[in-house]
């Protein structure tokens, strides 16, 4: 059992009833689409500096700032005290906490991001899960669908999602241009380096390690 209480501290959550502490901490994405759709009230207590699109299902917290060329699309949530870099890209059922960043050419979808979270440059985050302080480096893809047909498979455990990407616990830190398969779990505080392709199961306070053999010769002219 993955439990959420295992990755996630739920006090850094406005809404810490989307987990059942009873079932696998990807569930929640199983039920998120008619959670936001209960729980959202649009409206737009931040900022908006030049030109965004901002779709009439999108509630905006106080403090938060949206810059020019941003789409949110909705229907999502966002927090206080957030920013929104131009061309940021929130689609459909996304909750996002208090004091995150949602970077330059980043794209959102059916996805949580607790308090904290930082994916600031050229990242995809698809059916994930990101945890209080979670960030992302430059160029993270975070996969959500299989190559072939079936369901995503966390170890050898069918999680009943055709699409489902990564559970980030918190504190969690991937390197740049990173790519994360369908099905991955990374534990709290762990950091994986720079380039790394992960599937699967990353215990907490771990660090993953990429080497690299590499040759130099002289150039002929």
């Amino acid at each position: 059992m993955f439990r959420p209480e295992e990755f996630l501290d739920l006090k850094q959550f406005a809404f810490p009833e989307l987990f059942d502490a009873d079932a696998n901490v990807w569930e929640a994405l199983r039920k998120l689409p008619e959670f936001v759709k209960c729980h959202l009230r649009p409206g737009n207590l931040g900022t908006v500096t030049g030109t965004a699109f901002i779709g009439e299902a999108v509630f905006i917290g106080k403090g938060t700032e949206i810059e020019p060329g941003a789409i949110l699309k909705g229907p999502a949530i966002i927090g206080a005290n957030c920013q929104i870099r131009s061309n940021a890209y929130i689609r459909e059922n996304v909750i996002v906490g208090d004091g995150c960043v949602l970077g330059n050419a980043c794209e959102f979808k059916n996805s949580v991001l607790f308090n904290g979270c930082q994916v600031p440059h050229f990242s995809y985050v698809g059916d994930s899960i990101l945890g209080y302080k979670a960030h992302l480096g430059a160029g993270v893809i975070l996969s959500n669908v299989k190559s072939v047909v079936g369901n995503v498979k966390v170890g050898q455990l069918d999680t009943g999602l055709r699409k489902f990407s990564a559970i980030l616990g918190d504190g969690a830190d991937i390197g740049c241009n990173c790519v994360l398969s369908p099905g991955t779990i990374i534990g709290r505080n762990s950091i994986l380096y720079p380039n790394i392709l992960w599937r699967g199961i990353c215990p907490p306070d771990s660090i993953v390690k990429l080497r690299q053999q590499q040759e130099v010769i002289v150039r002929r002219r």
